[in-house]
């Protein structure tokens, strides 16, 4: 039995000494660093998001030029198939006009973003370079400060309660001393098992043994309790309940199935990027998830390949 008198409380003041120096050497420290700390926001952070900030101006300029090239193949595909068509009536000829004015404008718009990434994504990658290039050597000297500052004040830091020149491993198993070998000759330790299994808590109800007759309570005749035969495996029910069969008239009905929206590729369309459903002219869609308009994005599912494709590219069935 343990005496819970016998606890004694032992405080460790030369510990919480220790504790309370660290503290105010950290708290130096973080004064000390302070400066070096905010001159890094100031000078490689947040000219790094400046930078990030044009870029994302570059990403939106760059798919302006990818849905004009789209709006581009589209109108060309159509004049195309206008000018094969061998017998044409005056609302093809029509048509043709049309489609050959939005040939041109579209050429036109689809020139102007090609033109303007070709002439001024290099420059913006040569100034990019320039601009990293410093910035990397002034974090790099930061950085250096930094460490080194810590480096100085962790080595001037003398409190006589840590050894800074024991190992990790050396110095901690000073401090643990014979600890372990205290631990182990404790009784409570030491303990056995004879490697038997545990007996259920709740076992099966025990056959009764041969010879032996029920009590009175269990053999003793009824009107409406099944006659019940007793064996040395198990017990045997001679009048096993019927089996249970469900109501049909409960049985609820099945869900209605949702009618699938489809669409009819009008033109051809080569994925441009990751995500996007490549089709051909005349190639059955299902729809996944789209809007009323038209000139947006939808997402549609096509041999078993589900993506992106520009909306004025199909026609609704």
């Amino acid at each position: 039995m343990s005496d819970p008198d016998s606890f004694k409380a032992e405080g460790n003041p030369e510990g919480i000494r220790a504790c309370e120096e660290y503290e105010l050497v950290v708290k130096d420290l973080q004064e000390t660093l302070q400066p070096e700390l905010e001159m890094i926001d100031s000078r490689i952070i947040r000219p790094a998001n400046e930078l990030l900030d044009v870029i994302k101006v570059i990403r939106k300029s760059v798919m302006k030029r990818e849905h004009k090239k789209l709006d581009y193949d589209r109108h060309r595909t159509t004049l195309k198939k206008l000018q094969d068509k061998k017998d044409r009536t005056a609302k093809d000829e029509k048509a043709m006009w049309k489609a050959e004015n939005d040939v041109e404008l579209s050429t036109q718009e689809f020139n102007y973003f090609n033109d303007l990434l070709k002439e001024e994504l290099p420059q913006l990658f040569r100034l990019e370079r320039e601009f990293i290039q410093p910035l990397f050597q002034s974090f790099y000297y930061m950085q250096l400060n930094i460490f080194y500052t810590l480096h100085i004040k962790m080595q001037e830091c003398d409190i006589g309660y840590f050894d800074l020149t024991l190992d990790v491993e050396e110095a901690f198993q000073k401090k643990r001393g014979d600890i372990q070998e205290q631990a182990e000759l404790l009784s409570i330790c030491k303990f056995k098992t004879t490697g038997q299994k545990r007996p259920p808590k709740y076992g099966s109800k025990p056959a009764l043994e041969e010879g032996k007759r029920p009590l009175a309570i269990e053999a003793g005749p009824s009107s409406t309790a099944p006659r019940l035969t007793y064996n040395r495996q198990s017990d045997v029910v001679e009048n096993p309940p019927p089996p249970y069969s469900p109501n049909p008239r409960h049985r609820p009905a099945a869900a209605p199935t949702p009618a699938v929206e489809t669409v009819t590729a009008l033109y051809d369309f080569a994925a441009q990027a990751e995500g996007d459903l490549s089709f051909k002219a005349g190639d059955a869609i299902q729809i996944i998830k789209r809007t009323s308009n038209d000139n947006e994005w939808w997402t549609g599912k096509l041999n078993g390949k589900q993506g992106d494709f520009p909306g004025n590219y199909v026609r609704l069935n």
